[in-house]
């Protein structure tokens, strides 16, 4: 039998959002199909955006990374 029951993630839980239909200590094999998440395309890249603004460390971190990039990595003659 194959039914499918929309549900929602609660930590490791998953609560299941209809009834299944089955009897208790039945044995189920589970397939995870995870909806896209409500709102735009990029929405949950927006809502991160400028999580590290306010970090003080931040511009020297990224500084660092910058110069590293830019260094010389092919072997000198």
């Amino acid at each position: 039998m194959d039914k499918i029951i929309e549900g929602v993630v609660h930590g490791g839980n998953i609560e299941l959002l209809g009834e299944p239909g089955i009897g208790e200590g039945q044995h189920v094999q589970v397939v995870l199909s995870v909806s896209p998440s409500e709102g735009a395309w990029g929405e949950g890249i927006r809502r991160t955006a400028g999580a590290l603004a306010d970090d003080p460390d931040w511009d020297a971190i990224m500084a660092e990374v910058h110069q590293g990039r830019k260094r010389e990595r092919r072997a000198q003659i």
